[in-house]
């Protein structure tokens, strides 16, 4: 009860509390172990209150079973049940021998109704949730999670030094920078598991414990990144990041008071996979969790975000499987998507572009071990349903599994001789995002080739010029062209002739504004941002993406409930008089776009 207390009085926002409510806190508390696999309580059980973890883990799940966070000491749960209606919203279950603090309920709401720092930190995030519930991290940015500011070490700060300043803080990590940037985390589990543990003189420096090159994601990111990010590597503690300056922390303690959606269930799956077989057995979920999340009027570009999610996971989960099969890698290497997943843009319909970029001093011998590694992650893939590159595409191809320096060939071959090839490959090849792997070799690489591609006029007409070639369905009267014979008679391909011609000018807008973002969105936001559009030209093409985005994302939803394959071809019968009008509408849109870029004026109005 002591200990308990005790750390009660350091952590937030118990430490805020007056000295005499602790005498009360003595007399009503509960502590009490917990073996592993043992539940604290189920889905719609009656709440005895509100529960700290003193030690161990607890992993909390919703009412479908799937695992949305993995808690650890100091933090708290049940508190959203007992806001609601008293009864548990989620599970909650140890996953080790765990302690816990029993706070009854009587006392929570008491604490609650008297203290205004403990009502303010339980009832943040209360107003994101919606009309089911459930607080939803997929519409929560994370410059709104985040702590501003977090508190900082140098690396040569000794651990004694760095954890007084935790213990004064009352903070379970410290970011460590070098001036603005980042470099490491020191986290508590650190100092106990690193220093204390090993009997390390006071005087160390935190470089010597800390981890290096921690995980990050930047302010403008979504909450279930965080959440995914999280799940998939059992973090506590996710600094976010702009560039490479340090803005902000996100905790497992933040994201307690939102309840994420359950693509968190597929991550901690994938995470887990032991196989490909029980990876392809959580992707064969994806079209059912996309038609769910389409009628629960998610937006398109949140619904493509999470689905993109789980093909990350399944992809690292594969790269980690072939590097059991085949040994550990005997160089680097970053493995990259490219296409849909690079943009993180992928719908129930989407195939496999990947590539391997490798050190430049790697031996022909290890070279040779990167052949059948591909073969492996790319079988990986096609059996989880995302098809071979019909273009070939792959990593499993040697043009695509090359050294950093032959990558750098190819970008300025493409920029100096932009090739109706060159065109369509750097098409493709400017959508590249690290999805495995070391992330330097490809960092420096995409600064030099945007650099390179923005101040070549002569190649960004020719990619200007073939950004055209993807023409809108309008007829000449501006009505809806739908396609002449063939299978799809009658229909309009929603992602050659409706998301593809925004992708492309999307892409366009980066390569001149040198914008690192690949995101169409994003793309989109950014050229507004930075004035290379106008503000209502660039908003009426962003609502015309989203228009046309989300009506592809509705028909592919549709399909899936009928029991049919989802796909992009829709027959504009389909949709009232009222629809194809706005649809038509957000096409004219689209096309003035392109023909603005044509005249190189980019602006539209």
């Amino acid at each position: 009860m002591t200990d308990a207390l005790t750390l009660l009085r350091h952590l937030h926002p118990y430490d805020a509390l007056p000295e005499a409510v602790f005498a009360d806190l003595a007399g009503a508390i509960t502590v009490f172990d917990l073996a592993a696999g043992a539940p604290v309580y189920r889905f719609g059980e009656t709440l005895d209150g509100l529960y700290v973890i003193v030690a161990g883990e607890v992993s909390v799940r919703d009412a479908m079973g799937h695992e949305v966070s993995v808690l650890q000491r100091e933090n708290s749960f049940g508190e959203r049940g007992l806001l609601k209606s008293g009864t548990a919203v989620t599970s909650a279950i140890a996953i080790q021998d765990t302690r816990l603090i029993l706070i009854p309920a009587r006392l929570f709401h008491g604490l609650r109704d008297a203290h205004v720092p403990f009502r303010r930190f339980f009832d943040r995030g209360r107003a994101e949730e919606g009309s089911n519930g459930t607080s939803d991290l997929a519409q929560v940015r994370v410059e709104t999670l985040m702590v501003p500011n977090p508190i900082t070490c140098a690396p040569t700060e000794t651990i004694q030094a760095a954890a007084q300043t935790m213990r004064d803080a009352r903070i379970s990590c410290l970011c460590v920078v070098e001036g603005d940037a980042l470099v490491g985390i020191l986290t508590m589990r650190d100092l106990t598991g690193k220093a204390l543990a090993d009997g390390l003189p006071h005087d160390t420096p935190v470089a010597q414990i800390m981890t290096y090159g921690p995980r990050t994601l930047p302010p403008s990111a979504i909450g279930s990144d965080v959440l995914h990010l999280m799940m998939e590597y059992r973090l506590g503690h996710l600094p976010i990041v702009a560039g490479s300056k340090l803005v902000g922390i996100v905790t497992q303690t933040d994201l307690t008071r939102f309840q994420a959606s359950n693509t968190a269930g597929f991550v901690g799956d994938a995470a887990r996979a032991a196989s490909v077989e029980d990876l392809a057995a959580v992707t064969a979920r994806i079209p059912d969790l996309l038609a769910h999340l389409v009628a629960a009027g998610r937006r398109h570009d949140v619904v493509t975000r999470m689905i993109t999610d789980i093909a990350d996971v399944v992809t690292r989960r594969l790269l980690a499987m072939a590097e059991e099969k085949y040994g550990p890698p005997p160089v680097r290497y970053a493995w990259l998507a490219c296409g849909s997943q690079g943009r993180q843009e992928q719908t129930g319909v989407s195939d496999q572009d990947n590539c391997l970029i490798l050190p430049d001093d790697l031996t022909e011998t290890q070279l040779a071990y990167f052949e059948p590694f591909a073969q492996y992650v790319s079988d990986g893939l096609n059996a989880c349903g995302y098809v071979y590159c019909p273009g070939d595409m792959m990593a499993t191809n040697p043009r695509w599994r090359q050294p950093l320096s032959v990558w750098r060939d190819y970008f300025q071959h493409w920029i100096a001789s932009p090739s109706k090839e060159a065109q369509m490959l750097a098409s493709v090849m400017f959508d590249l995002r690290l999805v495995g792997g070391d992330a330097t070799l490809f960092d420096g690489l995409q600064d030099e080739t945007l650099k390179a591609a923005s101040g070549n006029s002569f190649f960004t007409a020719h990619m200007a010029s073939n950004a055209l070639t993807h023409a809108t369905p309008l007829g000449l009267l501006k009505g809806l062209a739908t396609i002449r014979s063939g299978e799809h008679r009658n229909t309009i391909d929603m992602k050659l002739n409706g998301v593809v011609p925004v992708v492309d000018l999307g892409r366009m807008y980066a390569l001149q504004g040198r914008l690192g973002v690949v995101n169409t969105r994003a793309r989109l936001e950014a050229a507004i941002a930075g004035g290379m559009v106008s503000q209502s030209g660039g908003q009426d093409l962003l609502d015309a993406y989203d228009l046309v985005a989300q009506t592809r994302l509705e028909h592919q939803a549709a399909r899936i409930k009928r029991g049919d394959a989802p796909e992009n071809f829709l027959p504009p019968a389909a949709l009232s008089a009222f629809e194809r009008s706005h649809l038509r509408d957000a096409f004219v849109v689209i096309k003035t776009m392109q023909s603005a870029l044509m005249q190189g004026r980019g602006v539209l109005g």
